[in-house]
């Protein structure tokens, strides 16, 4: 009978034993499990950060460029109104020294000059304005006399341009254009440059708001 008892004890010991260790290892288990846990919401939430701040600086990079961008382009605006400005105040100048009759005459005969020149010995037509076309055929003989090395010949239409004239070798392959237009044309980047550097400060052309 002693036995059975000491038999049951001896069990009784050993379960106790045994879960006391089991005890024991589950709360190391969770001591563990509770560890990761923490560990896992530290990244995530250190990457949920990460994440967030690059996109609030990928959104502050945007709207600085969608700023630029339009500061940009009213710098474009601005640059093009006074080329338009300048250029509305040259054809203004241009009209009023075509009023200045003698001045503007020998305007024009320098430019049919400077084109024939340009041309060399040939064959020419010169097509200008109702008005100039009729001052050139006023002065068709003189003209011939300076110029015998070409043939020259006033076209009978007229052509529509504010001043100067069109001169044309006779096959039509060789050209002079030394109207207002023509010449406006060949100058305009040269005026926007102009432009640019004499009535677009330079400081403003460079400032940058949001990098300065």
């Amino acid at each position: 009978m002693n036995q059975v008892l000491e038999l049951e004890q001896a069990i009784l010991s050993r379960a106790e034993q045994l879960a006391r260790q089991f005890a024991e290892q589950a709360e190391k288990t969770k001591d563990s499990v509770l560890r990761e846990a923490a560990e896992r919401l530290r990244q995530r939430e250190a990457r949920e950060e990460a994440i967030a701040r690059a996109l609030g600086d990928r959104h502050y990079r945007q709207r600085v460029q969608a700023a630029e961008l339009k500061l940009q382009s009213n710098l474009d605006q601005v640059r093009w109104n006074l080329v338009r400005a300048v250029e509305a105040r040259l054809e203004e100048r241009m009209r009023a020294m075509v009023e200045d009759g003698t001045a503007y005459r020998e305007h024009l005969l320098e430019l049919f000059r400077e084109g024939a020149r340009a041309m060399g010995p040939t064959s020419l037509v010169a097509r200008a304005n109702a008005d100039d076309r009729e001052y050139l055929v006023s002065v068709l003989e003189p003209l011939r006399a300076e110029l015998p090395e070409h043939e020259i010949k006033i076209d009978d239409r007229p052509i529509g341009t504010v001043a100067g004239l069109l001169l044309l070798s006779s096959d039509g392959r060789t050209r002079v254009d030394n109207t207002f237009e023509g010449r406006l044309a060949r100058l305009r980047l040269r005026l926007q440059q102009v432009i640019l550097e004499r009535m677009f400060p330079a400081s403003l052309e460079s400032a940058n708001p949001f990098t300065g």
